[in-house]
């Protein structure tokens, strides 16, 4: 059975004023931190940035992605191969 995802709007602080991120819980388990990329980031400002994963989701490569839901897919993905 898949793992219920829900996302949680946060604050992180990755710059001065902090970034909009996003909790990922997988069945109420933290298993990731996404967030928004800035304008410094240049053409990858406005994607979704892998800030952290647990588990099944952590890795060596943290990938950026369109949107949250293109995020959760992924991590759905990661979740249900190391079941």
């Amino acid at each position: 059975m898949a793992p219920v995802l829900t996302v949680q709007p946060i604050r992180v602080a990755t710059s001065r004023h902090g970034d909009e991120g996003r909790l990922v819980l997988a069945d109420g388990l933290l298993v990731a931190v996404l967030v928004l990329l800035s304008d410094q980031y240049g053409p990858e400002a406005g994607r979704w940035f892998l800030e952290t994963g647990y588990g099944p989701v952590d890795g060596v490569t943290h990938p950026t992605f369109a949107d949250v839901s293109e995020a959760q897919e992924w991590i759905a993905g990661r979740l249900a191969t190391r079941r």
